[in-house]
């Protein structure tokens, strides 16, 4: 069994390029059963895509509107997402078994790291109650999803992780019902009025990433089990 790493030794990879999503999948998938066989350290894998539509556990074949890009099925949770140029996505190999076990706990604090990251720049950035991913208001005062989150978890390994928008295309989310909620627009740093480049995103997760990973922890059976 591999040491449990800190936040310090934790491999980081950031890609410079555009990664077709099927080439992804096949590498975070081996990536977390060597994880889970003893054979590989933890990672977190920074990577935009080409445009394209992926389809989770739960997603509603009414709910691709437009197939305009190519479709993947993820064998994550959750519905249809967007990914594509100008959206940061993070695919998190950590290894669950040494760090809690809890899933539960593991989702919370993924998504206060990522709203912990956007406040960096000056973004107030809030979970809502019943509605999965990250949300803010956009310019007009409307509340709107600037983040998603889709986690699977295997031999207490996770895959997947999150994708914040950055500055993409926002009209590529019309080919679908993003995460299934049509009652709410997306948004963007971009569409926010703030300018931000990838690199200076990539650095506010690496800024907050000890708080994310030391706080993984098997939580009691209580309302503050996730805090």
């Amino acid at each position: 069994m591999t040491q449990l790493a800190d936040a310090n030794t934790i491999e980081w990879r950031i890609e410079r390029d555009p990664v077709p999503y099927p080439q992804a999948l096949e590498d975070m998938e081996a990536r977390a059963a060597a994880i889970a066989a003893g054979e590989a350290e933890e990672r977190v894998w920074l990577i935009e895509h080409p445009p394209l539509y992926t389809a989770g556990t739960s997603a509603d074949r009414a709910e691709l509107l437009d197939a305009r890009f190519p479709v993947y099925d993820a064998g994550r949770g959750g519905r249809y997402t967007y990914h594509g140029p100008g959206q940061r996505v993070g695919y998190l190999s950590i290894n669950l078994g040494q760090r809690g076990k809890d899933i539960r706990n593991f989702v919370h604090n993924l998504e206060g790291w990522v709203i912990a990251a956007l406040a960096d720049f000056g973004v107030s950035a809030r979970r809502a109650e019943g509605r999965i991913g990250i949300w803010t208001d956009d310019r007009d005062g409307r509340e709107a999803k600037i983040g998603a989150i889709g986690v699977r978890v295997r031999r207490w390994v996770t895959l997947h992780g999150f994708s914040v928008n950055i500055n993409p295309d926002l009209t590529h989310f019309g080919g679908i019902v993003p995460c299934g909620i049509a009652e709410f627009p997306v948004t963007s740093l971009s569409a926010l009025g703030i300018h931000a480049s990838m690199s200076d995103f990539d650095a506010a997760l690496r800024a907050h990433f000890p708080g994310f990973i030391a706080a993984l922890r098997k939580c009691p059976e209580t309302p503050a089990c996730s805090a």
